[in-house]
C-alpha cells in the first residue's frame, strides 16, 4: 500500500514539475519574439448608471456618480497564443473587449490592436481581426451558407466557405434561417464568420457555449490550429474546464481590475495548496486523528459526501501538503484499519483559484 502511494506521488510530482517548467517557458517567451498583437494599458471605462443601478449599488459609484465598469486593466496578447479572460458576471470582461475591438471608447488608458488604435482603425487592420460575439450578431432572416458566402466577398483572400461549412457541420442545418437555429448552431456559424478573413487576431466570446461534445472538440481543434498558425486569440468563457484546456495565459478580472494573471500551472500552484481526495467505506477520521499537531497548520478536512451504508464517503485534505503529510495520513489510516477505495493528489484547479478571487456567491 505504501509503495503504491509512493509511486503515485512520484508520478504526480513529476507531472507538476513538467507543468511548472512549461509554465516558466511560456512566461519567459512572452514578448521575446514579437510585439503584442493586443496591448491594453491602464484601461478605465465609466458609464452613466441607470437609476436602478444607483439605488442598488451606491458603493460602486465614483465621486462624480459614474459607474466605473473597468477600473484599471492592463494586458498583452502575443501572436500564437491563446489568452483567456475569466471573471464573474459584471467583472468587466465584456466592456474590456468592447474597448479592445473599437466598439466602445475608453474613458482613459491606451489600446493598441495590431499597432493601431481600434477606434481609428484602418480597413486593413479591421480585415485582420475576427470577432465572434456571444449573441452572434447575425441577421435572423437568412440561411447560414448564403450569409457566409456574402461575408466572404468582403475579403480579398477569404477562407474557403465550403471547408468551414464542412468542418463545422453547418450544411446539416443550412435549410433553416438563423432565427430558428439552436444556440450551439448559431455559435458554429459565428465562428465560421469570424474565421473567413484569415484573421491575425481572433476574439472569441464563449465559443463553446451550447455545443454538443463532438462540436466542442472540433471547435477546440480549430482554436489550436489557429494558434499554431500564429493567430493571437483572446477568449472569454464561463466554462473553466475549457479555459484550463486551451489557455496559454490567463487573466482573472474582478471588480474591473486584473486580480491575477499567469499560466494555468502558475496560477494553480502559486500558493502551494494541494488537494488530497480520498473515498472510504466508512466515516473519515477527523483532521486531528489524521495529522499530528505540527502538520495541521493551514490544512483542512472537507467532507464532500458523508458515508452512508452501502455507499462511499468522499473526503479531501486541502492545504500546503508535503510528503510528511502523506506519510502521516497513510499511517493514520493504517492505524484505523482503513483502506481508501480511491486516492488522488493534485494541486488546486483553475476553478478553485477563480472562486477564491471572485467568491462563491451569485452576483
Amino acid at each position: 500500500f505504501r509503495r503504491v502511494l509512493f509511486r503515485s506521488e512520484v508520478a504526480e510530482t513529476e507531472a507538476y514539475q513538467h507543468q511548472a517548467a512549461t509554465a516558466l517557458d511560456i512566461s519567459a517567451a512572452r514578448g521575446t519574439s514579437s510585439d503584442p498583437a493586443l496591448k491594453i494599458s491602464h484601461l478605465v471605462k465609466e458609464f452613466k448608471p441607470s437609476r436602478s443601478f444607483r439605488e442598488k449599488h451606491p458603493e460602486r459609484l465614483t465621486a462624480q456618480g459614474m459607474h466605473r465598469a473597468v477600473a484599471d486593466i492592463s494586458l498583452q496578447v502575443y501572436p500564437g497564443e491563446v489568452v483567456v479572460l475569466l471573471g464573474a458576471n459584471g467583472a468587466g470582461k465584456t466592456t474590456t473587449l468592447a474597448c479592445a475591438q473599437g466598439l466602445t471608447e475608453p474613458t482613459s488608458g491606451t489600446i493598441q490592436l495590431l499597432s493601431e488604435d481600434p477606434l481609428l482603425a484602418s480597413p486593413e487592420m479591421r480585415a485582420s481581426v475576427g470577432i465572434m460575439l456571444q449573441d452572434g450578431g447575425l441577421p435572423n432572416a437568412v440561411r447560414p451558407v448564403p450569409l457566409l458566402e456574402h461575408v466572404a466577398q468582403m475579403y480579398a483572400n477569404p477562407y474557403p466557405v465550403g471547408e468551414l461549412v464542412d468542418r463545422l457541420g453547418i450544411d446539416a442545418f443550412n435549410g433553416t434561417n438563423i432565427r430558428r437555429l439552436s444556440g450551439g448552431q448559431k455559435q458554429r456559424v459565428s465562428l465560421a464568420a469570424a474565421l473567413l478573413g484569415r484573421p491575425s487576431v481572433l476574439f472569441l466570446d464563449e465559443p463553446s457555449a451550447g455545443l454538443d461534445p463532438q462540436s466542442r472538440n472540433v471547435v477546440f481543434d480549430i482554436i489550436r490550429e489557429q494558434r499554431e498558425a500564429g493567430v493571437a486569440i483572446i477568449l472569454t468563457t464561463h466554462l473553466i474546464d475549457d479555459a484550463q484546456k486551451l489557455a496559454d495565459y490567463v487573466y482573472i478580472i474582478d471588480n474591473g481590475q486584473t486580480a491575477r494573471e499567469g499560466t494555468v500551472p502558475e496560477l494553480v500552484t502559486g500558493d502551494g495548496v494541494v488537494r488530497l481526495h480520498f473515498t472510504l467505506e466508512a466515516p473519515s477520521p477527523t483532521r486531528d486523528d489524521l495529522l499530528p499537531v505540527h502538520l495541521r497548520t493551514d490544512v483542512e478536512l472537507i467532507e464532500h459526501t458523508p458515508y452512508s451504508l452501502g455507499g462511499l464517503g468522499e473526503y479531501e485534505l486541502r492545504g500546503p501538503l508535503t510528503p510528511e503529510h502523506l506519510s502521516a495520513f497513510t499511517t493514520a489510516l493504517a492505524h484505523h484499519y482503513l483502506m481508501p477505495n480511491s486516492l488522488t493528489m493534485e494541486p488546486k484547479t483553475l476553478e478553485d483559484v477563480f472562486l477564491d478571487i471572485s467568491g462563491r456567491d451569485i452576483r
